[in-house]
């Protein structure tokens, strides 16, 4: 039995055997109770790292007088939902995606703040750079959470993988200022549900020896990629468990649930040949809003698309991206959502291209629906060098680069709201 301290990182092995005591409880060198026991500790190289609570951590992190109080990060508004809270929030049942105002019934004490993105994103890159320290194999899944395969850094280290995100953990502790839960196995789905095991400030190991007895009674929830609409389905023909499936062929699950049938049937035994995709780059950009009022006027969404398109273009244009794809989304009274998108031939990152593209389709959609909710995407991303490149038989384009560079060069001395176009004004319609 290998044995980890979490607080001063001391690494030891116990006896295994029958005979022996109990396992220890307190470390021998600080006495830290945060140990952490598994036969195979020192053989498992890939984690999944997640922070815990992240936005709302941050904001207890710069705002002491949160500490102790129940925070929900929200835009406070009728129709807002919840981006996050903390664990005393949850304890009132409090839930991220979760409308504010069954929050705010749920939880009346809690504290409503306004999301901060710039604190977020200036964390998040102190954590990666930290990752960086560790292994060039990191593969993020969002601002708060990633992938990392250790594999190999034993020599370069001088520690095992679990040494290494121990270190981590408190490293991140002390320095960043939040905690994180660290999720060790041999596969990533198995460390992605490892990670959410012990929550938060957790660290839990599953190793291939007790992979398939411990999915066993889990529910298929638990599985990577069954989401409600899925589990609701498994549920309805009697599967509850992942042992369930565990006994099923195959050619019978794909047979009932295509592609994913394959999937189910390896990830419930333990079986995951993914590999932690290295600088994986995101394949989407997109902003959206929700109106605290259902709206089926045409002119005053079409006035609402113009900062969405602005928004998604500066962030195009900070990363150094364009795409091709353009997707407008909406959601409607009764919660359908409905995506319509189309592809150039060249790669843009204008605001003008963008808003040109999806004020058509919005037209289409119309037809007397009201919608909650409006946004604006673009995927499929091409080369920079061809992007925006002015059209052979008119200098159209050309212009609009040249007036949007102009107005984000004003913008990045003065402000945002120090200039923009017409369109961007306030309507008198609401």
């Amino acid at each position: 039995m290998s044995v980890l301290c979490r607080n001063c990182l001391k690494f030891w092995k116990e006896s295994s055997a029958t005979t022996a005591p109990a396992p220890r409880t307190r470390c021998s060198n600080c006495s830290s109770p945060k140990l952490v026991h598994h036969d195979e500790l020192a053989d498992l190289s890939l984690a999944h790292m997640d922070c815990d609570a992240f936005y709302a951590a941050v904001e207890k992190r710069d705002n002491p007088d949160l500490y102790s109080k129940a925070v929900i990060v929200a835009h406070d508004g009728a129709r807002s939902v919840v981006s996050t809270c903390c664990y005393i929030a949850r304890m009132s049942g409090v839930r991220s995606a979760m409308p504010l105002f069954k929050a705010k019934k749920l939880c009346p004490e809690g504290v409503i703040v306004t999301p901060r993105m710039e604190a977020y994103s200036t964390a998040s890159k102190q954590i990666h750079a930290l990752f960086q320290k560790l292994t060039p194999a990191i593969e993020p899944l969002s601002l708060d959470e990633a992938f990392l395969d250790l594999s190999g850094t034993e020599k370069l280290h001088g520690r095992t993988p679990a040494e290494s995100m121990a270190w981590l953990a408190a490293t991140i502790e002390k320095t960043i200022g939040i905690t994180v839960s660290v999720g060790l196995s041999y596969n990533k789905s198995l460390a992605k549900l490892a990670s959410d095991l012990d929550k938060p400030n957790g660290f839990s190991v599953i190793g291939k020896k007790e992979a398939r007895s411990f999915l066993a009674p889990r529910p298929v929830s638990d599985i990577w990629g069954v989401g409600k609409a899925l589990n609701n389905k498994l549920s309805s023909e009697g599967i509850t468990t992942i042992g369930q499936l565990q006994h099923r062929d195959e050619s019978d699950l794909i047979s009932r649930y295509g592609t994913m049938g394959s999937q189910l049937f390896y990830f419930s035994r333990g079986l995951d040949q993914r590999v932690v995709k290295a600088n994986a780059k995101a394949k989407s950009v997109s902003n959206e809003t929700t109106f605290n009022v259902d709206i089926g006027d045409f002119d005053v969404l079409q006035a609402r698309l113009w900062p969405l398109c602005e928004k998604v273009s500066s962030r195009l244009k900070k990363s150094g991206k364009a795409g091709k794809t353009i997707t407008l989304k909406l959601k409607t009274s009764d919660f359908k959502t409905i995506n319509r998108s189309h592809t150039l031939s060249k790669p843009t990152q204008l605001a003008e291209t963008l808003y040109n593209e999806v004020t058509p389709m919005l037209r289409k959609i119309m037809l007397g629906k009201k919608f909650r909710l409006i946004g604006v995407g673009i995927s499929s991303f091409g080369d920079l060098e061809d992007a925006d490149v002015p059209d052979l038989l008119g200098r159209d384009n050309g212009k609009i680069k040249e007036i949007e560079n102009a107005i984000d060069k004003v913008r990045s001395k003065f402000g945002d709201k120090i200039i923009g176009k017409g369109r961007g004004l306030p309507k008198n319609k609401t």
